[in-house]
């Protein structure tokens, strides 16, 4: 019998089986993340997206059908279209040419699973801001400056900053990640990795947003994560996604405006309208928010994964 935990949650358009909780019994646990299970097999990383989601740093009870496969199929896309700025850790996507799966597994890993290089991460999350909104926003309201970056008097909300900054966090293992300067991510990564990793996630998003750009969206910020393999950095985790950045209709981007998310700050503004001190427990997702929550994620990866 699979080690598994699956729901059944109606849609208005589709009724779809969710992936909470996963054990692969032929492979090693490694770790789990807020929405990622990750599992060795071979020598190779195995990076599943489940369906679970999370705001605030806290996981919520309830999944979003379909949002793995969003995840893992959204950042494949990126990881191949992006591989000439920066390499990557991805080797395949493909479950059923996997010898090493046992077929009584590879349903509920297909479409969700990345096979990738075992890179050592760097413990920084390096976030590119292209334009002023969340905490970046709040933080320049109150001083003028994010992660240690000055910025020009008078910008509003959804201002666009050229060039695009880097505002580094920690990787927290619980609670909240904190902004660090970039002379905190050399003293712990070393001036030329953080050099590198800097100039790559600049490339990575400029070279993203150009290519968003053309599709009438807007990424107005994201994050990326690096590893070292054989002294070498590599693009790891995921890319671009609606995890991990924030997408905008461009017709409705302007300074001072609050744009449309296709990301899950839909979800994020429902939980701070029900009074949410956003500390565990989170409240319960209502059927609608769960439904509106998949059909942004699908919306955003039919717009831009063509």
């Amino acid at each position: 019998m699979l080690a598994q935990a699956w729901v059944l949650l109606h849609d208005p358009l589709t009724v779809m089986e969710t992936l909470h909780n996963l054990a692969l019994p032929f492979a090693k646990r490694l770790g789990r993340g807020k929405v990622r299970e990750l599992f060795q097999l071979n020598g190779d990383l195995l990076l599943i997206a489940s369906d679970r989601v999370s705001a605030y740093d806290v996981v919520m009870n309830e999944p979003i059908p379909g949002k793995g496969r969003v995840l893992t199929e959204t950042s494949a896309f990126w990881f191949q279209k992006l591989a000439a700025v920066c390499p990557n850790h991805l080797l395949s996507t493909d479950v059923d040419a996997w010898q090493d799966v046992p077929s009584s597994y590879k349903e509920q890993l297909r479409g969700r699973t990345m096979r990738c290089k075992m890179a050592q991460p760097l413990p920084v999350e390096w976030v590119v801001r292209g334009f002023l909104t969340g905490s970046g926003y709040k933080d320049y309201q109150k001083s003028g400056v994010v992660s240690g970056v000055s910025l020009p008097v008078g910008l509003l909300h959804a201002s666009e900053l050229s060039p695009p900054i880097l505002t580094p966090s920690t990787k927290a293992e619980s609670g909240h990640d904190e902004p660090i300067s970039f002379q905190r991510c050399i003293e712990l990564v070393g001036k030329d990795i953080a050099e590198q990793a800097r100039a790559a996630a600049i490339a990575l998003y400029t070279k993203g947003r150009e290519f968003a750009r053309e599709r009438g969206i807007v990424i107005a910020d994201t994050k990326f994560e690096f590893g070292l393999l054989d002294g070498k950095l590599l693009l790891i985790d995921e890319c671009l996604t609606p995890d991990s950045s924030r997408f905008w209709p461009a017709s409705e981007v302007q300074p001072g405006a609050n744009p449309t998310s296709y990301d899950k700050q839909y979800l994020r503004d429902w939980l701070t309208s029900t009074g949410w001190n956003k500390t565990p427990p989170p409240p319960r997702l209502l059927p609608a928010v769960i439904a509106q929550t998949a059909a942004t994620y699908r919306d955003i990866q039919s717009r831009l994964c063509q």
